[in-house]
């Protein structure tokens, strides 16, 4: 079997990570410095800098980054939480010239506490992670997702991995690969987002193969 990632690190979604997750846009919004700092501890929260640039690391053990500073309240804000982290193979880099450096960052993703790791693996482990992670969405959710598009949007480099959509009455709810935009951009995260539904026109029909993959790359890109 064909090997199209060099190394994987997640940590798996639950229900209440999931709830967090969806929450967020409704919680009070927080207009002191204090104030975020207390509602941070409360939750067992803490700023991120390094493998995210200016997110959170959850209670959960995920890294949380969100549009502006202030992760609380905020309706119209893009939240987008990685709860894994491929390193793809890049058929242009037949050298392996940014193996060493990436491999140190993958460590760096695999040692935070509750993920685990390999290096070499397929897309069918890939997929296998965001099953289980969409189980956690349909739990907390109460239904299954209402599209399911094997597509590469939004994602710059890696292997054609499953999104899957769900709606609130207000937000897009989307799980699957999205890229690193930073600090590495040779990276991709597994990810979930909730992003406010108008930032693109009405979710197209299941056959509309073209105009799902534009409209999820509206929601899940920066």
């Amino acid at each position: 079997m064909p090997i199209s990632v060099h190394a994987l690190a997640h940590r798996p979604l639950t229900a209440g990570v999931v709830a967090e997750l969806v929450a967020l846009p409704t919680v009070p919004a927080l207009d002191t410095d204090d104030a975020m700092a207390a509602e941070m501890q409360r939750r067992g929260w803490s700023w991120e800098h390094e493998l995210v640039c200016d997110s959170v690391r959850t209670g959960y053990g995920h890294i949380l980054c969100t549009d502006g500073y202030d992760p609380f309240g905020r309706p119209d804000a893009r939240r987008f939480l990685v709860f894994g982290e491929l390193y793809p193979v890049d058929p242009e880099d037949c050298s392996m010239t940014n193996g060493p450096w990436l491999y140190e960052v993958m460590d760096d993703w695999q040692q935070l506490p509750g993920w685990s790791g390999r290096r070499a693996c397929t897309d069918q482990e890939c997929e296998a992670v965001l099953t289980q992670a969409a189980q956690a969405v349909t739990e907390q959710l109460g239904s299954g997702p209402e599209r399911t598009l094997l597509s590469s949007a939004a994602v710059v480099t890696g292997p054609l991995l499953t999104h899957r959509i769900w709606r609130t009455p207000t937000h897009a709810v989307i799980l699957g690969p999205a890229a690193d935009n930073g600090p590495y951009a040779y990276l991709t995260h597994l990810q979930l987002s909730v992003t406010p539904l108008d930032c693109a026109p009405a979710l197209p029909p299941a056959e509309d193969a073209d105009g799902l993959t534009a409209w999820i790359s509206a929601h899940v890109d920066w």
